[in-house]
């Protein structure tokens, strides 16, 4: 079965990429909806402690992703078992990444508002390994041609540039803009020529003593985030669920 998925639906080698893929996928929508059946009350579900220490499901998360990785570098890219070590990873980076903000915070942020911060890294990251499923190399490599590929002085030259172009879009502060632009040159080449977000290391170094360009900076920046902040918020709580309120949040602590 493997074998005839790699012959006719996807490029040979990628089939323990597109298993692991679904597994994360799969893993961290079946974890938001059980987290939010306990958060609710409903279900057979229940938190996990041990010793009176509550067990985040970050823990069993993180020994499935060093079995799968370890498992998968010792296995070849095809056969069962590259498939169910996929499988395994896949697994343990959705329940890992499931809880990125609190590993970023140190604090249990679940339910807050940095705990929005797990839901947009895993669509990242799901969105990131989809490009590389479609084909798209790193650094605009699938953009050479294969006289190109045979001189390395041209990787060099094209990685370098890609690169550069990533790093611009980084310190004009648009993180996923330049993420992005890894996989596909072009996003990070429109990032990098556009004006900076205002307090970014480009707008701090550059735009000190250029007040119209701060101007347009700010205005731009407002107007992009009054645009897509409201549909961002909508479709991270249609996905991960709703944040408690701040202040209820703080009464419950004290």
């Amino acid at each position: 079965m493997g074998h005839w998925l790699e012959r006719n639906i996807i490029e040979p080698g990628k089939l323990p990429l597109l298993v692991a893929l679904t597994a994360f996928v799969l893993t961290f929508l079946i974890t938001r909806v059980v987290t939010r059946m306990i958060r609710a009350g409903k279900g057979p579900f229940g938190n996990v402690s041990a010793g009176g220490v509550h067990i985040h499901h970050v823990v069993p998360g993180v020994a499935l992703t060093v079995l799968g990785g370890f498992g998968a570098v010792a296995s070849t890219r095809h056969g069962v078992g590259s498939a169910a070590f996929a499988v395994v990873f896949g697994i343990g980076a959705g329940l890992v990444l499931d809880e990125f903000a609190l590993i970023l915070h140190l604090d249990d942020v679940y339910w807050t508002e940095a705990g929005r911060k797990s839901v947009e890294v895993v669509v990242l990251t799901a969105a990131l390994v989809g490009l590389v499923l479609c084909g798209f190399v790193p650094f605009g490599v699938n953009d050479l041609s294969e006289d190109e590929l045979q001189d390395r002085g041209s990787v060099i030259v094209s990685v370098a540039v890609s690169f550069l172009f990533s790093l611009m879009a980084l310190a004009k502060g648009k993180a996923r803009t330049a993420i992005f632009g890894v996989i596909v040159p072009l996003i990070a080449v429109i990032g990098a020529i556009r004006l900076a977000r205002p307090g970014s290391p480009w707008a701090k170094r550059f735009y000190g003593r250029r007040p119209r360009a701060r101007a347009r900076a700010r205005l731009r920046a407002y107007r992009h985030d009054r645009r897509w902040a409201g549909p961002s918020r909508i479709l991270q709580d249609w996905i991960g669920g709703r944040p408690d309120d701040e202040p209820a949040r703080a009464l419950e602590r004290r």
